[in-house]
């Protein structure tokens, strides 16, 4: 049996195995939202330190990984089939790649930055063994259900909280707008995939989750937010023209209720000087962390090599590039770009041929989404578009189109 043969009999193979990680699953997808909050309620709640609230963060990470093992202890799908998806396979390379850079990491703490990197390998082997173990679809849709509500939960926290000296949500010191904006917007885009297939009622916490990204004044994500948007209703030829024009004056309705507030915080943009939230002081960070770069422009200056690294921009401590390109750039030289190119290039060029429908404008949607997200902000160790989450596009579109063929 050729490579190619095998793959589209696993991944086409009927869905009939038992479903006991979907719970598991949806933990995880819970975990992997709402862990954005935990060195917060470490701090405001249990009045902690900061520090025990990002150990507790790894603690948990590496609990779902063994759970994760020892439940898929017997699996039925083989590993292999995982390997044979080449956005997996880049995947691999990447976290191979950036593990291998600790060896020259400029880093301000050399077991911090394995930490986080075993803690971002983790959560790639945690989705692959789910998939090893349980139905593609129903994983998928566990896994984006509970990040849907881990979201949720940021959202009711961040308006909770008393409201920034700028007007926008978050803490001045654990919680940035710019975090509560791209998580709900993401999430925004998951719960849409579940309402698009029918999966499930959905509608009420996009709902709160787009009004949240609103309110966060996120404007990064509000852009990116637009952008793919706009490409999902104007492609998308599944949904009604009443759904889109119902879409449509809701976004204008929202608009006008906070337009006072938008008003408001354009004043306070516009006063803001050279602070890192406006546009001039973005350039500032630009030129200091790309000419930094230059100093070691083919392997870079490897994991975690930003925060408590490079001096602090008056009082903002920045802890990655607030882009995408110029972060891997930095991070990992021209060998960085050519692997955030390889990885997502290997998902678009998934996506493009899968037949025309509804989920491939929404993967090109979401393509799109991090693509505009990633010209002014970006993760500190992760992609804008999660590793994890490019194994469960991979595994989806992989699993759509041998069905088709079968």
């Amino acid at each position: 049996m050729s490579a190619q043969t095998r793959t589209v009999a696993v991944w086409a193979a009927p869905e009939d195995r038992s479903i006991a990680a979907q719970p598991f699953a949806a933990c995880v997808g819970f975990y992997y939202s709402v862990r954005l909050i935990l060195p917060l309620l470490a701090v405001r709640l249990f009045r902690q330190d900061p520090q025990d609230g990002v150990m507790a963060n790894l603690a948990l990470n590496y609990v779902f990984l063994a759970v994760a093992f020892f439940a898929t202890m017997g699996a039925t799908r083989p590993f292999r089939s995982m390997l044979d998806l080449p956005c997996v396979r880049w995947v691999l390379y990447f976290l191979a790649f950036s593990g291998v850079s600790l060896l020259w990491s400029v880093t301000a703490s050399f077991s911090a930055a394995t930490a986080f990197w075993c803690a971002m390998a983790a959560d790639t082997t945690i989705v692959l063994l789910l998939f090893r173990d349980g139905p593609v679809t129903e994983i998928s849709e566990s896994l984006m259900r509970g990040y849907i509500w881990g979201s949720c939960a940021i959202a009711l926290v961040a308006w909770v909280l008393p409201t920034q000296s700028d007007l926008r949500l978050g803490d001045e010191e654990l919680l940035g707008p710019n975090q509560i904006g791209w998580t709900c917007a993401f999430a925004f885009f998951l719960a849409q995939y579940l309402v698009r297939n029918r999966k499930g009622s959905g509608i009420a916490q996009a709902a709160f989750l787009a009004v949240t990204m609103l309110r966060s004044l996120s404007k990064t994500s509000i852009v990116a937010f637009v952008a793919a948007e706009g490409y999902m209703l104007l492609c998308d030829r599944g949904i009604r023209r009443r759904t889109k024009l119902l879409v449509a004056s809701s976004a204008c309705l929202v608009l006008i209720v906070f337009s006072g507030l938008l008003a408001k915080y354009y004043v306070i943009y516009s006063n803001a000087g050279n602070q890192s939230e406006t546009l001039t002081g973005r350039l500032g960070i630009w030129l200091f962390i790309a000419t930094e770069a230059l100093q070691k422009p083919w392997i870079g200056h490897g994991f975690h090599s930003v925060w408590k690294v490079i001096p602090p921009f008056g009082e903002f401590e920045a802890r990655h590039a607030h882009n995408e390109l110029l972060q891997q750039f930095y991070a990992y030289g021209l060998t960085g770009i050519a692997l955030l190119a390889a990885v997502y290039g290997s998902v678009w060029r998934q996506v493009r041929r899968m037949a025309d429908g509804p989920m491939r404008v929404f993967f090109l949607g979401m393509l799109l989404l991090v693509v505009v997200r990633g010209l002014a902000d970006t993760e500190p160790f992760d992609l804008s578009l999660p590793l994890w989450f490019i194994v469960i596009i991979g595994a989806l579109v992989e699993h759509s189109r041998n069905t088709a063929v079968v």
